[in-house]
């Protein structure tokens, strides 16, 4: 039986098929033999009828907001991701043409951005900088920001405080100390297949804690597959399985949680 409607709030595929769009993102898709219609139409027989694309520099961005267009319950995100920071503020001439996305039909958020201390493929300083350029676009066009932290919230806390706004902390996998200062803010808390995996009791605890007024399900396809699939590219129809193990995990009924979900997911971006 089908679960009411599902919401992806962060997928990455717009770049399904083509040569275009971030490296990793494309390379990985390469790899699987799924096409378009294909993924679209497993995602809508699952029941995952909504959709956000998220772009992860300017090229991918540009891409996630052609791909919505003419899809009517899909929608974009533009940004730069940490990973990229480097290479936006060596080609400069990207900060207004990401700014001009903004006006895009079908653009409902900023992101992903923030920052990423686990690899650190971008300096720290170049990093901070491009954050607070999008912090300060989404306060502009009073949308909301798609969070992508990583090992760096001591630092991400002040530079937030600084520019809040609302938004998501996509793919949280941190302390339970990090997520009561996010529900302190009135952050959204974004997760994925990585809890259906999650070992430590720590972790799961944290998840378990999440108030389902304050929670997205996400899939990040290709990425992150939830079990029993780890090992097969990620697809939007996992969010069933997503929402399905937080139920479980909660004790509360999977229909009550998707429909939470999805209520929060029209709240925060206006969908």
């Amino acid at each position: 039986m089908l679960l009411p409607m599902l919401v992806d709030t962060h997928c990455h595929i717009q770049s399904i098929g083509l040569a275009s769009g971030e490296r990793s993102t494309r390379e990985l898709w390469a790899k699987s033999d799924l096409n378009v219609s294909q993924v679209l139409q497993n995602a809508q027989e699952a029941g995952v009828t909504k959709m956000i694309c998220v772009g992860c520099d300017f090229a991918d961005s540009e891409l996630a907001v052609q791909f919505v267009q003419d899809k009517p319950e899909y929608w974009a995100s533009i940004g730069v991701h940490p990973h990229e920071a480097a290479e936006m503020r060596a080609h400069k001439s990207n900060y207004p043409k990401l700014a001009a996305l903004v006006h895009q039909p079908k653009v409902v958020a900023i992101g992903e951005c923030g920052l990423d201390y686990y690899y650190n493929h971008s300096p720290k300083a170049d990093q901070v900088k491009v954050l607070e350029f999008q912090l300060q676009l989404a306060k502009e066009a009073d949308l909301p920001i798609i969070f992508h932290v990583r090992e760096a919230f001591d630092d991400f806390w002040p530079i937030y405080d600084n520019t809040p706004v609302r938004g998501v902390l996509h793919s949280f996998t941190d302390s339970k100390a990090n997520l009561d200062k996010a529900l302190q803010r009135g952050l959204f808390i974004g997760v994925n297949g990585i809890a259906t995996f999650a070992k430590s009791k720590e972790q799961i605890d944290m998840y378990k804690s999440i108030p389902p007024e304050h929670l997205l399900l996400e899939t990040d396809a290709p990425f992150l597959t939830p079990t029993p699939n780890r090992g097969k590219i990620n697809e939007p129809k996992q969010i069933v399985r997503i929402c399905e193990f937080l139920a479980e995990l909660k004790g509360i009924d999977h229909k009550q949680l998707a429909a939470q979900t999805t209520k929060n997911a029209a709240q925060l971006f206006d969908i």
